[in-house]
């Protein structure tokens, strides 16, 4: 799993490549901490290159979306492919995140 961050024109960008499993869970989380204090920056999260993402990789996301509301920040998830975004509807997340 590759995950990078950048910041570009006052915004966090958070590239997920690979499949976000359990076993990646933790590497993943450490590499995304950043983005949990967003400081009032939004966060687009960069889905292209994620092929799989397990309950664990989930609850990342979930995370940062608490901590950057709490600071009044959004996140937005960007080009999701059709078998991810399946697991957000099983889930009910696809009501909680926002998509591009």
């Amino acid at each position: 799993m590759k995950t990078t961050i950048e910041e570009q024109n006052g915004k966090w960008i958070a590239t997920l490549e690979g499949e976000m499993d359990t076993a990646a869970a933790l590497e993943v989380e450490e590499a995304l901490k950043p983005l949990m204090d967003s400081k009032g920056k939004d966060v687009l999260i960069e889905c292209a290159g994620l092929e799989y993402i397990a309950s664990s990789g989930l609850r990342i996301l979930l995370s940062i979306l608490k901590a950057a509301k709490a600071s009044g920040s959004k996140v937005t998830l960007r080009n999701v492919n059709e078998d991810i975004k399946n697991v957000f509807k099983l889930t009910g997340f696809i009501n909680i995140f926002e998509f591009e």
